[in-house]
């Protein structure tokens, strides 16, 4: 069981709207009972001048605007329903005030002045009660045998009346005011929170495209760039006559699709590269550096310095795709005969190195490419670095450095 909501809580302008509807029919029960009980003290009371007919008439005739009329102007449903219950109503209190004086007429007034503040603002509020206190001082001093003497006393009696209807009913007001600021606060808020959300989405799903773009660029692109490779090598081969060689690069044709098939496939599955799959990263790299000679030509190596351990999170993955990444610069641009591949384990950091013979570069001048700039993007996303520069005595240096 959930318990209702309070004026206290938090609650946005719909949920204050519901929870004013949901209350409206308790200001419809105590109108109800008020004018049943003045009904049931006129009948077992005293007849008036005109008997008990007229009173009891004028007392139906109450509940009979409130239920044309009042229902809806409690409801918020228009001003004019406010107007045509106030004027009804208040046109028979001041009739059995008139015609029965001794009518205990005074109970009415506790459904009828909260009725105003209920039904119209502020301002019109504060007009309506100081308009039906004054028609009550009229109806009670006039029809007097020496109005005189009565206004005296009548006028306090009406200032007091006034005053305590005022202070309630703007103390009310002020409360119900401060709900409705509130509400348009969590309105905004919610607002608010939900942009945040789509904005976050949208930047999530960005953050998707690039990872998968990265997943593409570090692993089926470098797969079909090395078909294209040992394809051209394999028709040169045929073009010489040198079957046997043509042979040899169609099966590392072969074995270059089975690996990147399976890259595809743990790419959709969203899961660890396929090098990395029933292999350490130790494993993973001495296997690329063989494939890579094997492709190639060029003498690549692998060491490990210092004691291998797991990587946290998604550390191992981005090393593997950096090593990946740097040996096909290596194989693209280098024209070098020879790399090494060093991944070195420190108490608070892990570092690849990838070292090339080759023809190097300036690194004030070279362009990232966009392999190298998602290996950035990759790195920094972890809170680690990467950095090129020329080796000595030739060729390129890249290295990564995460944290553990």
């Amino acid at each position: 069981m959930t318990a209702s909501p309070t004026p206290s809580a938090e609650l946005s302008s719909d949920q204050l709207a519901a929870m004013w509807r949901g209350q409206a029919k308790w200001w419809h029960l105590s109108c109800y009972a008020i004018i049943a009980t003045a009904c049931a003290i006129a009948l077992v009371d005293a007849p008036g001048e005109h008997g008990r007919l007229p009173t009891l008439l004028l007392l139906l005739g109450i509940a009979l605007a409130y239920t044309l009329f009042g229902r809806r102007a409690i409801q918020r449903e228009g001003t004019v329903y406010a107007v045509l219950y106030q004027l009804s109503a208040w046109a028979c209190v001041l009739a059995v005030i008139l015609i029965d004086p001794d009518f205990e007429s005074w109970l009415l007034f506790f459904c009828l002045f909260p009725q105003i503040w209920a039904t119209f603002e502020k301002r019109h509020a504060l007009i309506g009660t100081g308009l039906a206190l004054l028609a009550l001082f009229t109806a009670t001093v006039l029809p007097s045998d020496d109005p005189a003497d009565m206004v005296p006393a009548a006028l306090v009696s009406v200032l007091i009346s006034f005053v305590l209807s005022a202070t309630l009913g703007l103390f009310i007001h002020r409360i119900i005011r401060e709900a409705e600021e509130r509400a348009l606060v969590i309105d905004e808020l919610q607002s608010t929170r939900a942009q945040l959300a789509a904005v976050e989405h949208a930047q999530g799903v960005q953050d998707e495209r690039s990872r998968l773009s990265r997943e593409i660029h570090d692993t089926l692109a470098q797969g079909f760039t090395s078909v294209i490779a040992l394809s051209r090598a394999a028709s040169s081969a045929l073009e010489r006559d040198d079957v046997d060689k043509a042979r040899e690069r169609l099966a590392m044709i072969e074995s270059t699709a089975v690996d990147n098939l399976a890259e595809a496939r743990v790419i959709v599955a969203e899961l660890t590269p396929g090098h990395l799959q029933s292999r350490t990263l130790v494993e993973a790299l001495a296997r690329l550096a063989e494939t890579m000679t094997r492709e190639t030509g060029i003498q690549v190596s692998s060491s490990v310095a210092g004691e291998p351990a797991p990587l946290g999170g998604n550390a191992e993955v981005v090393v593997l795709r950096g090593a990946q990444e740097a040996l096909s610069n290596v194989r693209r641009h280098s024209g070098a005969k020879a790399a090494a591949v060093t991944l070195t384990y420190e108490a608070e950091r892990v570092a690849l190195e990838v070292k090339d013979d080759g023809a190097g570069f300036d690194p004030t001048t070279a362009q990232m490419g966009f392999g190298l700039d998602g290996l950035r993007s990759r790195a920094t996303e972890l809170g680690g670095e990467v950095s090129i520069a020329r080796a000595k005595p030739r060729g390129t240096r890249l290295v990564m450095e995460l944290p553990r």
